[in-house]
C-alpha cells in the first residue's frame, strides 16, 4: 500500500485492529517487514483500548531465516493463545494466518483488501493455490468489493461467511475544506484550475493514461495544471513541465489537503485481475472532500458511479479521459455517496467475529 501500517496508521490494516480494540477487545498485531526495517514493538494501549504492534524483520544475511517466522509466531501465540486469528496484507500472511489458526485450533478470518492474485507474489509457482486453499478454510472472509466477494464465492468455492467490506476513510482529515487555504499549504496558485491524483504512480495502477490525457488537455486548456503525488517507477517518471506539479510521496493527511485543493480528481484503474476487483480508497477520499472526479469504468467503480456516466471514462482511453476531464472542468459536478465511519463498519464486523468464538 506504499504506507507503513504502524507508523502511518493507514487504512483498514490499521483500522480493523484499532477499532476492535476500542470496542473492548485485546488486540495484538504481528507485522513482517519485507523492506529490512528494524524490529520493534509499539504499545498503543490507553485507558480505552489495548492494542500492541510488533514488527519483525530479517536483515542482511538473516534473510533466509524468514522461513522460520511462522514457527516463531506459533511459539509466541502458543504461550498466550488468541480467541481468533485475522490475517491480511498479502498472500504469505493469509496462508500463514490459516496455518497458525489450524495449529492453535481457533477460528480464522481472512481480510482481502485487494485481489491478491493480481500481486507480483502470485507469479511465484504455487502461491495462487496456497492463497485459495487458505481462504477456503476461513470461517469468515472480508473483501474490499462485491466483485471480489463473488470471485471468492464462485471461483475459489469458499464456504465461509463472505462480507463485502470496502475500505472507508478518516473523516478527521478527508472532508470539505477551504480550497484557497489548501492551495496555499501546497504552494499552488488560486488563479489556475488543477486536475490530479495521488497514490502509486505506477504503470500497473493506470498512471500512463493520465499522462497521455494530460498531453491532450494541456494544448486544449491553457489555464489548467496537473498535480500528482506518490512514488513512481524510474522508467515512467512524471512529466516535466512548469504546468506539472509533482509533490512527492505525501503524508496521509497531506493527501487530503491535495484533494481539497484540486478542481477535478482522477481515478485510473486498468482492466486487470487487480483492477477488476479492487476498491480504490481514493474514491471515498476524494468524494469526502467534495471533489468532482473522473473515474475509469472498471470493477466496483463502474457500479459506484453508474448514475453518473459523464464521470466515467473508458479505461486506458486517453482521449475519453481528456474529454471527461474537460466536461468536469467546464460544468463541475459532485456525487453524493454516503461514506460510513470505520467505527460503524467494524462494529458490524465485530458481531460476526464474536459469533465465531461464542
Amino acid at each position: 500500500m506504499s504506507k507503513d501500517v504502524i507508523l502511518d496508521k493507514y487504512a483498514r490494516l490499521y483500522e480493523i485492529p484499532n477499532q476492535l480494540s476500542l470496542l473492548g477487545h485485546e488486540v495484538e498485531c504481528f507485522c513482517l517487514s519485507y523492506q529490512s526495517h528494524k524490529n520493534g514493538d509499539w504499545d498503543e494501549s490507553t485507558n480505552s483500548k489495548k492494542l500492541i504492534w510488533h514488527s519483525k524483520s530479517y536483515i542482511g544475511l538473516n534473510k533466509l531465516s524468514i522461513l522460520s517466522y511462522p514457527f516463531y509466531l506459533l511459539n509466541l501465540l502458543s504461550k498466550n493463545k488468541p480467541d481468533i486469528i485475522i490475517a491480511a496484507s498479502d498472500i504469505p500472511h493469509i496462508v500463514m494466518g490459516q496455518w497458525l489458526a489450524k495449529k492453535l485450533d481457533v477460528p480464522f478470518v481472512a481480510d482481502l483488501y485487494d485481489n491478491f492474485e493480481g500481486f507480483g507474489q502470485a507469479k511465484i509457482p504455487g502461491m495462487k493455490f496456497l492463497l485459495r486453499q487458505a481462504v477456503c478454510k476461513a470461517q469468515l472472509i472480508t473483501t474490499t468489493s462485491q466483485a471480489l466477494a463473488e470471485l471468492v464465492t464462485q471461483e475459489y468455492g469458499a464456504k465461509g461467511i463472505i462480507i463485502s467490506m470496502p475500505s472507508t476513510i478518516d473523516h478527521k482529515f478527508f472532508n470539505c475544506a477551504d480550497k484557497f487555504e489548501a492551495r496555499k499549504k501546497l504552494g499552488l496558485s488560486n488563479n489556475k484550475k488543477y486536475i490530479g491524483t495521488a497514490g502509486g504512480l505506477y504503470k500497473d495502477k493506470g498512471v500512463e493514461v493520465i499522462y497521455e490525457a494530460w498531453e491532450i488537455i494541456k494544448d486544449r486548456i491553457a489555464n489548467v495544471d496537473l498535480v500528482i503525488a506518490g512514488p513512481f517507477e524510474t522508467d515512467l517518471p512524471p512529466p516535466r513541465s512548469a504546468r506539472v506539479h509533482y509533490l512527492g510521496a505525501l503524508a496521509h493527511q497531506d493527501v487530503a489537503t491535495l484533494f481539497q485543493a484540486l478542481d477535478v480528481g482522477i481515478i485510473s484503474i486498468l482492466d486487470t485481475p487487480f483492477g477488476r476487483y479492487c476498491f480504490p480508497q481514493k474514491a471515498y477520499e476524494m468524494l469526502a472532500c467534495d471533489l468532482p472526479v473522473v473515474v475509469a469504468d472498471i470493477g466496483e467503480m463502474k457500479y459506484l458511479f453508474a448514475c453518473e456516466p459523464d464521470m466515467l471514462f473508458r479505461a486506458e482511453d486517453a482521449e475519453d479521459l481528456a474529454k471527461k476531464l474537460e466536461h468536469q472542468l467546464l460544468i463541475p459536478k459532485q456525487v453524493n455517496i454516503p461514506i460510513e465511519d470505520w467505527s460503524v463498519i467494524i462494529k458490524s464486523l465485530e458481531l460476526r467475529l464474536t459469533n465465531l468464538v461464542s
